[in-house]
């Protein structure tokens, strides 16, 4: 890999498209360390260095932000409205059939479909900003003082602070998809993921400087580390291959045809989606309960909020089923079986010993049914280890709650755009480079 982008560097349009990749990334890291009026960042940063913030949606959200929103930044929504834009975009493609033909027109379509998200971002960013400003009001239902001032002037400013940070970020986002290396929301993410990761090294070295026991734990937690990272590698590549014949055909004198290739199927192919899906829905409770705090041992909310609260059983149970669940539902809008047996019999191909058309869709569902519950079961190791972890350590590991993800999404990220790299270089006919 490190080979690839090696070789990369030599080929005068990639090194720019690079340089321009890492430009837009340090202007974003630069937007994000501008601090948004009439918030005290040392009390914001306070809030969520509590432990009651712990496994809710704001912890989420600030790991995927960079830590911008925990110091209240001006991309402190990050790519979190345009990552849910393109997913509402993407679904309402698949339930209503005017967006489907959309979507199928090439240029002009995707053009307009576009044109949707960017509007749907910027809504769905005056919803969160607003809803985060309401919520800094109110203290993080810890009653302090994050606002320096209250006034209706303030809000203003502070929510259209965060909704220009949100149209700023998606306009970079683009930038990177138009000019530069890899998809934009994937690299900012990065950035923002490896950003935010000074935490967990920071944690590792407290743990050494604490005594040789506390070596031997940092010393364990490197090791699973690297494994995991290992097997993060290793299911992302992996894929089951159904081979695909194809018939022979008599074109005048001449014969077409008759190759034998095959159909892959990823082992993973929702990616992190599943996990982000899963986590909206399971930190719901946590997070309201943030902004309604239960006060009163006895009443009812009180045990509701400490039932579904991230150091309790019933959190990693749901987490996983909701991943399981996500999996399958992500697939079912994302890769049509009967779609792609049509495409096969109409170029002449079918699958040895399955016949074409229905037998073909009902064979590939069934193998695509078993992938993605292997797949689904990857998900719920990557994202439920570190949780058990943080549970068995009595909250010490809080920093990598959610490093299972994170590292899902860097791995997913940097094979991503490596194999963009190779195949940019192979377009541009650079022979040797892959060897």
């Amino acid at each position: 890999m490190l080979k690839t982008f090696k070789n990369a560097w030599k080929i005068p349009d990639l090194r720019k498209k690079i340089l321009f990749t890492i430009f837009i990334v340090v202007l974003y890291r630069l937007g994000a360390n501008i601090f948004v009026p009439y918030i005290d960042s040392h009390v914001m940063e306070g809030v969520f260095n509590n432990a009651d913030v712990a496994g809710s949606m704001f912890q989420y959200l600030n790991i995927l932000s960079g830590s911008a929103l925990s110091q209240a930044t001006l991309f402190a929504l990050s790519i979190s409205p345009y990552i849910t834009a393109s997913i509402v975009i993407q679904l309402l493609s698949v339930a209503i059939p005017a967006l489907e033909r959309l979507s199928k027109e090439g240029e002009e379509g995707k053009k307009i479909l576009t044109q949707w998200t960017r509007i749907i971002t910027v809504v769905l960013g005056l919803i969160t900003a607003t809803g985060y400003y309401l919520t800094m009001r109110n203290g993080f239902g810890q009653g302090a003082e994050i606002l320096t001032d209250k006034g209706v002037f303030a809000a203003i400013v502070i929510i259209v602070c965060y909704v220009a940070g949100t149209a700023l970020v998606m306009w970079l986002a683009e930038l990177i998809n138009e000019h530069g290396i890899g998809n934009g929301i994937s690299i900012i993410l990065f950035a923002n993921i490896l950003a935010g990761s000074q935490t967990i090294v920071q944690t590792i070295i407290g743990y050494i400087t604490k005594g040789p026991w506390w070596l031997v734990v940092a010393e364990i937690v490197i090791f699973v580390s690297l494994a995991i990272v290992t097997f993060v590698v290793f299911i992302t590549e992996s894929e089951r291959r159904l081979p695909v014949q194809y018939a022979k055909k008599v074109v005048g004198r001449k014969m077409y045809g008759g190759q034998s290739t095959h159909l892959p199927i990823k082992l993973n192919m929702s990616g992190v989606m599943p996990i982000i899906f899963a986590n909206s829905i399971v930190a719901l409770p946590s997070t309201i309960a943030l902004i309604f705090p239960a006060n009163d041992t006895t009443s009812w909310w009180y045990h509701v909020v400490n039932f579904f609260s991230p150091n309790g059983w019933f959190y990693p149970i749901a987490f996983a089923v909701l991943i399981v669940a996500f999996a399958y539902f992500y697939i079912s809008i994302s890769f049509n079986p009967v779609e792609v047996s049509n495409n096969l019999k109409k170029n002449g191909g079918f699958i040895p010993g399955i016949r074409p058309g229905r037998p073909t869709s009902d064979y590939i569902t069934k193998v695509l049914n078993r992938i993605v519950l292997m797949g689904a079961f990857f998900l719920c190791i990557i994202a439920i280890i570190p949780m058990i972890a943080n549970w068995v350590s009595g909250g010490a590991l809080q920093g990598i709650a959610f490093g299972g993800s994170s590292l899902l999404i860097v791995v997913g990220v940097v094979l991503e755009t490596a194999r963009e790299i190779e195949g940019q270089m192979t377009m541009r006919h650079y022979k040797g480079f892959l060897e």
